[in-house]
């Protein structure tokens, strides 16, 4: 079953050249009919897909995990209006969730994305990840080794310290993404994969490859 048209992608390319609230006024039924509601079931489609199996998800809504088209451009000095993508965290707490619990999604003219990991945690949560590396080391190089992972993902990225505690620095060299201060990873798909009636089996692919370092990640159990 594909859930978007063609007409997704030609309203975010049309957006794209007249970023404007009196074009977007002048063609907001058709955002909602070929934008807004296709992503809404299709959000709440992997919400009931997930939730099969993890009760986290049960009553969760896609609403909770929507983020708005609306840019916030108090200080940004691109003032256009609107986002050129939709996108969504999908997790036990939708867009409230903190550290690795889900996926991000975004879908655009310029592509189709996945993240997961950990994008932006603070210093307290850097640390005890970094421990839990070093008690569970081989635990964590199993994870980001798997073959689907690798297939799926490819690698572990972000910013890195270029210092660690001295009793670390012997380990880091065994396992650089000690000095790795986020750990996040994405797979993208060309955009007009988002008609295709595979875009559904990626997604939930995505999450299932990613559930492993979610789980590693999710500092919440330490």
């Amino acid at each position: 079953m594909a859930f978007f048209t063609p007409d997704f992608l030609a309203f975010f390319r049309e957006l794209a050249a007249q970023n404007n609230k009196e074009w977007f006024d002048a063609n907001r039924k058709r955002y909602l009919a070929e934008v807004k509601e296709p992503f809404v079931g299709f959000v709440n489609r992997i919400i009931s897909e997930l939730s099969n199996t993890d009760d986290s998800y049960i009553d969760l809504e896609a609403k909770e995990c929507i983020f708005r088209i609306n840019r916030d451009i108090r200080f940004s000095k691109d003032k256009s209006p609107y986002k050129l993508f939709v996108s969504a965290v999908i997790a036990p707490d939708g867009k409230r969730s903190k550290g690795a619990s889900g996926i991000y999604i975004e879908f655009g003219p310029e592509h189709l994305r996945i993240y997961a990991g950990l994008y932006a945690p603070d210093r307290e949560m850097v640390a005890e990840v970094r421990e839990q590396i070093v008690s569970g080391l081989e635990e964590f190089q199993a994870v980001y080794r798997r073959k689907d992972f690798l297939g799926f993902y490819g690698k572990v990225l972000g910013e890195k310290n270029k210092l660690l505690p001295a009793e670390w620095r012997s380990l880091a060299q065994e396992e650089p993404l000690l000095f790795n201060k986020q750990w996040y990873f994405y797979t993208e798909r060309e955009s007009e994969f988002i008609v295709s009636e595979e875009l559904l089996k990626w997604v939930l692919d995505g999450y299932r490859i990613a559930r492993p370092m979610i789980d590693f990640l999710n500092v919440k159990k330490l």
